[in-house]
């Protein structure tokens, strides 16, 4: 069943003319871009045609394009698309109020990954044994280095390594279905 597959593996597939990849990423993310779309166009119309556009052109690109995180590719798409559908049309006062919006929500949803990504990476370190959860959020969190770490519980710095090492891994594991193991690995390498 698709709906369990990661949005990246989705786009693997689609790269080998998978239709029914297709249609889950579409069915994942088509109904938030209209949402999204609209509320700034206020134009039902234009909204379907350009998230229309942009799963075509998702399509018939779909052997060359490089993409790492889905839904930060369809929403910039949409972003673009928007602007370009104002290049177009004549500008008025109210449009102009929609585009500072536009820049402004985008931010905001820049914001929601992030905050999506620590909730995350919270909820994954909870897991961990309790000595591997307190060694990572003594290195990561509170900013010790190994030597600190390994001094103050007692233990070699190999095994505070060997620690970290391990819930790095089970973090970057959990994440990938979640689609922000790039921003991870920015943050936490």
């Amino acid at each position: 069943m698709l709906t369990t597959i990661s949005n990246e593996d989705l786009i693997e597939r689609i790269a080998h003319d998978d239709r029914k990849a297709f249609q889950e990423i579409y069915e994942r993310h088509a109904k938030r871009m209209l949402v999204y779309a609209n509320s700034i166009l206020s134009n039902t119309a234009a909204t379907e045609d350009i998230v229309q556009n942009i799963f075509i052109g998702l399509w018939s690109k779909r052997t060359t394009i490089q993409i790492d995180n889905v839904s930060s590719y369809l929403f910039r798409a949409v972003k673009f698309q928007i602007f370009k559908y104002f290049r177009d049309q004549k500008f008025t006062t109210e449009d102009l109020t929609r585009l500072n919006i536009l820049d402004i929500s985008i931010d905001s949803f820049k914001k929601m990954e992030y905050d999506d990504l620590e909730r995350s990476i919270h909820i994954y370190i909870e897991e961990l044994p309790p000595r591997c959860n307190q060694i990572f959020k003594m290195s990561r969190f509170e900013y010790m280095s190994n030597k600190d770490i390994a001094d103050q519980l007692g233990i070699s710095i190999q095994a505070v390594k060997n620690q970290i090492g391990k819930a790095l891994t089970h973090v970057k594991n959990h994440l990938k279905d979640d689609g922000l193991v790039y921003l991870f690995l920015f943050l936490f390498r």
